[in-house]
C-alpha cells in the first residue's frame, strides 16, 4: 500500500495525471484506504492493518516515524483552508480523528478515539473528547 502512494506520489511529482490517480482507486479499492498522492508522507511511516480504514487530507504533511492506527482521519474543517501537520514519532491510536489548521509536535502519543483539534506541544500525551493534554512525557 505505501509502496503504490510512494509511486503515485513520484509520478505526481512528474505531472504524470492518469497513473497517480488509478493508484489511488486501487489503494481505496483493495487497501479501504484514502491517501491521495499529493499528501507529504515522511520516512518510517507506519499504517496499521495496510491502512484500513485511514482517511488523510491531499495537503497534510506527516513526519518520519509516524505510526497510524486503524480508522484514523487526518483532515481539515469546513471552510478553513489550512489541514494538519504531524511531527516525527508521532503515534496516533485506532479511530483518532485529527482536524483543522493544527500542528501535532513530535513524540507525541494521540489515545484511540481521541478528537484532536488544538495544536499539541512536543513529547505530550493527549486523550479523549476533544483531546486534553493528560501528561507530557519526561525527555530524559
Amino acid at each position: 500500500m505505501l509502496k503504490l502512494f510512494r509511486l503515485a506520489n513520484l509520478l505526481s511529482r512528474y505531472r504524470i495525471p492518469f497513473f497517480p490517480k488509478l493508484i489511488y482507486y486501487v489503494n481505496r479499492i483493495v487497501f479501504s484506504v484514502v491517501l491521495p498522492a499529493s499528501t507529504q508522507v515522511g520516512k518510517n511511516v507506519i499504517f496499521g492493518y495496510q491502512g484500513l480504514g485511514i482517511v488523510i487530507h491531499p495537503r497534510v504533511i506527516i513526519g518520519d516515524g509516524v505510526v497510524v492506527g486503524t480508522n484514523v482521519t487526518i483532515g481539515g474543517r469546513s471552510k478553513i483552508y489550512a489541514v494538519p501537520t504531524i511531527g516525527e514519532n508521532t503515534i496516533i491510536g485506532s479511530g483518532a480523528k485529527i482536524l483543522g489548521p493544527i500542528k501535532i509536535g513530535r513524540y507525541v502519543d494521540i489515545g484511540a478515539n481521541a478528537v484532536v483539534v488544538n495544536d499539541v506541544p512536543d513529547y505530550a500525551v493527549v486523550v479523549g473528547i476533544p483531546a486534553k493534554i493528560i501528561r507530557i512525557k519526561n525527555i530524559e
